[in-house]
């Protein structure tokens, strides 16, 4: 049964209507929803996140969201191995798996495998922490350059996880990032339909996700975030709290920002995440586009399953 039934994943960059599209397609088909968002998977990260509301919840279940507390990690490799078993389960069930999201690089890693990057070595990355704080992450992402050049030019020399992140491989394996990451893994073993949705008019876009940043400042995204922050174990070096609206949101409790530049950088941050994930789906394979607000596009998708 599980050779058989196909696998539907529904990207998109943020704000271009993969729920409400996806819930109309489990509503339509015998289908279930698998989430590949890398910030949906934490607990007490609602509103930020504009997770699925209760109702649409109760009328579509999600798998992979509300597992994790916003103190941990998940990586890449987490996924894949978290949602080749929920494929299978919801397969078993004779369904289709419907994986929705914009964490691009969880849809690459279940689409053609994972790299054999080895696991973190803490020493290692109190050794280049250390280095770090003596020459600045600057010169740490110069030292990057030197050896991976690729990696360098992909990572900001602001990002001193990654930075560190590609210097520990290459320290512990004595191959590059790059080098590795050319190494496929196994591939996912189900036909699979890809779909993209996102508004044809960039500007369209760009209202959008100012609207939903506005409405979640509204529905309490503050109240949200100053929980997190008053926990006490929570730092921005966190993936939970480099979310976009997160950080900025943290950073003007931290005295960093006034409100509207909060605002504005919260905007601006949304936007960016959804130049990249443009960029991802630009260069994707075998990748059928829908336009948001397309009355047609549960039609398109159904006819793709005929």
């Amino acid at each position: 049964m599980s050779k058989s039934l196909p696998v539907i994943f529904l990207m998109g960059p943020t704000a271009s209507g993969k729920t409400g599209l996806a819930i109309e397609l489990t509503k339509a088909v015998p289908s279930e929803i698998i989430s590949v968002d890398s910030a949906l998977v934490y607990r007490d990260m609602d509103i930020g996140t504009a997770k699925p509301t209760k109702q649409e919840l109760a009328d579509a279940p999600h798998k992979l969201i509300n597992f994790l507390d916003p103190a941990q990690s998940y990586s890449a490799a987490d996924f894949r191995a978290d949602a080749l078993e929920a494929i299978e389960q919801i397969h078993q069930q004779g369904k289709i798996p419907l994986l929705v999201g914009g964490s691009m690089m969880y849809f690459k890693a279940l689409l053609e495998g994972i790299s054999p990057l080895p696991a973190a070595d803490l020493k290692v990355r109190a050794e280049i922490e250390k280095q770090a704080a003596e020459h600045g992450w600057a010169a740490m992402h110069q030292r990057l350059a030197e050896v991976d050049s690729v990696a360098a030019e992909r990572i900001h020399p602001n990002d001193p996880q990654r930075i560190n992140r590609a210097l520990e491989v290459y320290r512990i394996t004595g191959q590059t990032m790059t080098q590795l990451s050319a190494i496929k893994g196994d591939a996912l073993g189900f036909e699979v339909l890809q779909f993209a949705i996102a508004p044809n008019d960039k500007a369209l876009l760009h209202q959008r996700i100012e609207q939903r940043f506005k409405q979640m400042i509204a529905q309490g995204f503050e109240q949200e975030v100053k929980k997190l922050y008053e926990r006490g174990d929570l730092h921005l070096d966190l993936p939970s709290m480099r979310c976009v609206g997160y950080r900025q949101m943290w950073q003007y409790f931290e005295g960093i920002h006034d409100y509207d530049e909060m605002i504005f950088r919260g905007v601006v941050a949304t936007r960016q995440l959804a130049k990249r994930q443009m960029t991802w789906l630009r260069s994707w394979q075998n990748l059928r586009w829908l336009e948001t607000g397309d009355k047609e596009n549960l039609q398109h998708i159904l006819t793709s399953l005929s």
